[in-house]
């Protein structure tokens, strides 16, 4: 342990839950995993901690969508994603969600304490309404014209295009973005967070290097367009926490998912029952709170959030550290083109630790975008890694085994060279401190390319042949060891596994302060293979999955689209528009026996049926997956519209439309045979 350990509790940016984490999430999440193995490795005191943030419209929508409640959906997607970050060895001591006992708890608490000291006030404001849905529309689903720069299909908070921030009745051609109508004005009462109150604290905190210099230049821009009230209440129908004292009114999810990061941590506090949640949120705290996030929600973080953390008595942030996006290949990450590649995607084909190293060799402490170049990620892994830091061992390993019983020289023949990689060892520290990762890895790289020199000009291979160079040979392939042995001490926080793997080789935990001595007299274990190059048919294999994976959700949810409403949305999907009886009789719905069935490969929702309809049989790829295995289907009869037009798709052409009934998800309901059915009854 360090003599004074510091205290800090880390963050990550809560994920969305309603969806899947994706390489561009890594990024974030490998940075700040990255950042939080050094302090633990220098002996700090490290609390890292997420959560899943699952309030909003959004999630309400999708669950509707998927034929389940909320809960049930923000269940399974938390599972998922822990999945993924447990792939990926993201160190969290916690991973909690917004959703929660202790988040309810902690946002009322800031609530009631900003509204006693006058910090919240309520107003009645016209806001737009999808006449279709009856609902109010969250900014983010609205669309149209940026009033700014009048770039189109723009969200209705912020350019996507130009950065500016509005609200979306400034919006030119809004429409709502659930049914396409166009919004009208209704009039509701709302709450808001007084912010300009927060201006003067906020400029100071601005000037006081809690922030990036990027990050602060933009807020002094905020600063001269004016701060605003901030809106924090939504209306029912929401998926959230209603606002204490109030009826069908709901926290804006922008209020309660920074307070997620509290929710977090007072669950781990609780489950562990040793750590003080207060000594790390109260205002006087001298414990360290640093969260790593995306630039996109810079606004929130560097704006509401210190303020409300400071008008509700509470600690703010010692640093917010801001990263860019990812783009692959160049361009934007893109579904079509295969490039758009979850996290899970990954893990099916290659290492996680290869991505965690290239991500670290190109961060830095600014805001740049990183892109994630396919042919230099493999050629740089494959280079720096596997060429020059594990070949460094598998160059003299062999000859420790096989002549000198696994045991290390007694002595440093070469303690100068072994003093100078040690001596790196503040330079290194202090580019993992300030997050230039990319500069630590290539001041690592460039003492491998040292230690290979010198294995070069020593040549362990020739030594091997020569009469009385034993203990040369020894002391060379010892010196080199330890070299190794440093080089791997750095890289530590940056490839866990790898160095996990070392440490049995070595027989020796790698610490910083076990820096100072090498290692002699000392027995090593057998040299085994520590890290595998990338075979470039890897890489090319996940971006033809992630392709088939993209165009399998797209048939799933053109077909979630088409079917009619499950029956537990009837009550929150309003009817559609009237048609003809005309219009109806066109529609041929006809009994069919489903006579084979199987899964369609790598889609997590479609079967592919094979359908008798009495003397034709028809195949049709169905998103029934949820509640059917494909033996147990094989005999059932379900109804179909036998007139639907084919339609080509990924997987083979689709010759018509499955009916179910039922709630959705597991519950989905057909006919059996004992039911009467026959193969192409029509239905009246």
């Amino acid at each position: 342990m360090a003599a004074n350990p510091r205290k800090i509790l880390v963050t990550c940016a809560l994920p969305y839950a309603n969806g899947s984490i994706h390489l561009g999430h890594m990024l974030e999440h490998v940075q700040a995993d990255i950042w939080v193995r050094y302090q633990r490795l220098r002996g700090n005191e490290v609390h890292f901690i997420c959560a899943d943030d699952a309030h909003g419209t959004p999630i309400m929508l999708k669950a509707q969508k998927m034929g389940m409640e909320p809960e049930q959906m923000i269940a399974e997607v938390s599972k998922e994603h822990q999945a993924d970050f447990a792939g990926f060895d993201i160190s969290f001591d916690n991973y909690h969600s917004t959703h929660s006992d202790e988040n309810r708890e902690l946002a009322s608490f800031v609530y009631t304490k900003l509204k006693e000291n006058g910090f919240i006030t309520s107003r009645t404001i016209s806001q737009l309404f999808d006449p279709e849905k009856e609902m109010f529309l969250p900014d983010r689903f609205v669309k149209g014209t940026c009033p700014k720069c009048k770039a189109e299909d723009q969200y209705g908070d912020n350019c996507e295009s130009c950065g500016e921030t509005y609200s979306p009745t400034e919006l030119i051609n809004p429409k709502s973005a659930v049914s396409g109508a166009t919004p009208v004005m209704k009039d509701s009462e709302h709450f808001f967070f007084d912010l300009p109150q927060f201006e003067g604290m906020l400029q100071a905190w601005t000037k006081s290097g809690a922030l990036q210099e990027e990050t602060a230049n933009k807020m002094q821009e905020w600063f001269e367009s004016g701060l605003q009230q901030w809106d924090i209440s939504r209306d029912a129908p929401y998926f959230g926490f209603e606002i204490p004292g109030e009826t069908g009114k709901y926290f804006y999810v922008w209020l309660d998912a920074p307070i997620g990061y509290m929710g977090s941590f007072k669950n781990l506090c609780d489950k562990r029952g040793d750590l003080n949640f207060d000594e790390f949120w109260n205002k006087d705290s001298s414990t360290e709170l640093y969260h790593f996030i995306g630039k996109d929600i810079v606004y929130f973080h560097s704006l509401f959030w210190p303020a409300m953390l400071e008008g509700a008595g509470l600690r703010k942030p010692s640093n917010v550290f801001v990263h860019g996006y990812v783009t692959v290949n160049g361009a934007k990450m893109s579904k079509s083109r295969g490039t758009f590649v979850k996290a899970s995607t990954y893990l099916k084909h290659l290492d996680p630790e290869c991505l965690r190293y290239y991500y670290a060799a190109k961060l830095n402490s600014r805001i740049d975008d990183l892109d994630l170049n396919l042919e230099d990620f493999t050629q740089r892994v494959n280079s720096d890694v596997v060429n020059k830091i594990v070949n460094l061992a598998s160059r003299n390993a062999g000859f420790i085994s096989k002549r000198f019983d696994g045991k290390l020289s007694d002595t440093c023949v070469e303690p100068d060279l072994y003093a100078e990689f040690v001596a790196a060892s503040d330079r290194i520290a202090e580019l993992y401190e300030t997050r230039e990762f990319g500069r630590a890895i290539r001041e690592i790289t460039a003492l491998a390319d040292k230690a290979n020199q010198y294995v070069d000009e020593k040549a362990p291979w020739v030594l091997a042949k020569e009469e009385g160079k034993d203990q040369e040979l020894q002391d060379v392939c010892s010196v080199s060891l330890n070299l190794f042995r440093v080089l791997m001490t750095y890289l530590k926080p940056v490839m866990p596994k790898l160095a996990e793997r070392c440490e049995a080789f070595l027989n020796n935990a790698l610490t910083w302060e076990g820096l100072a001595q090498p290692l002699t007299n000392h027995e090593i274990a057998k040299f085994k293979a520590l890290f595998n190059r990338i075979d470039p048919k890897f890489v090319e294999a996940m971006i033809e999955t992630s392709k088939e994976e993209a165009a399998a959700e797209k048939a799933a949810d053109e077909a979630a689209s088409a079917k009619p409403a499950a029956a537990g949305a009837l009550a929150e999907e309003p009817i559609a528009d009237e048609i003809e009886f005309d219009d109806f009789a066109k529609v041929d719905l006809r009994i069919a026996k489903i006579i084979a069935c199987e899964a369609v490969p790598k889609a997590d929702k479609l079967l592919k049926l094979q359908l008798d309809l009495g003397g034709e049989t028809r195949q049709v790829f169905s998103g029934i997956k949820s509640a059917y295995s494909p033996e147990d289907l094989i005999g059932k009869y379900t109804v179909m519209v036998a007139n639907l037009k084919p339609r080509k798709m990924k997987f083979g052409m689709s010759e018509g439309m499955v009916l179910a009934a039922g709630p959705g998800g597991k519950d989905l309901w057909l006919l059996e045979p004992h039911e009467g059915a026959q193969p192409g009854m029509r239905v009246m």
